[in-house]
């Protein structure tokens, strides 16, 4: 059987503050119009895929620097859940990247505006794909397309 939950603890702060960063990292990208910050997203969150996000480079850079200096609490986290979470970003900054690149870069900053909108949602705590995760394992979101024993 799959082991559904995979808990990992990293510190709270360090898990915040790489919400945080990638969100800022694609906000300032798409006001300055900068797309070798949307290329450090991707490499971000798709080593975060690889890693785990134990340890992310973010997570890893805050848990070996400040907070060594000022403690957090710890978090728990679904390592599975996590990677899931990864894995989207990762897709919708490629996505961005293709669409800047080889497509429309009118349509290519559109799409980076529905990127930054929703990893700023995510940074405030509210990851719709962590969420998105947990539905599909456990059987649907919808009361409807939920497996019922009777």
């Amino acid at each position: 059987m799959v082991k559904m939950y995979q808990p990992v603890s990293v510190p709270k702060a360090a898990f915040a503050f790489c919400r945080y960063v990638i969100a800022i990292l694609i906000w300032i990208s798409l006001v300055l119009r900068i797309k070798c910050g949307i290329i450090l997203v991707f490499v971000i969150l798709v080593l975060s895929t690889i890693l785990t996000v134990k340890w992310a480079p973010l997570v890893v850079i805050y848990t070996y620097t400040i907070d060594k200096l000022i403690h957090s609490r710890k978090e728990l986290l679904d390592v599975k859940a996590m990677r899931f979470a990864h894995i989207l970003g990762s897709v919708m900054a490629l996505i961005s990247l293709i669409l800047l690149y080889f497509v429309n870069e009118s349509i290519g900053w559109a799409f980076v505006l529905l990127f930054a909108i929703l990893k700023t949602i995510s940074a405030f705590g509210f990851c719709s794909a962590s969420k998105l995760y947990g539905c599909i394992m456990s059987g649907g979101c919808c009361a409807l397309t939920k497996n019922h024993a009777h």
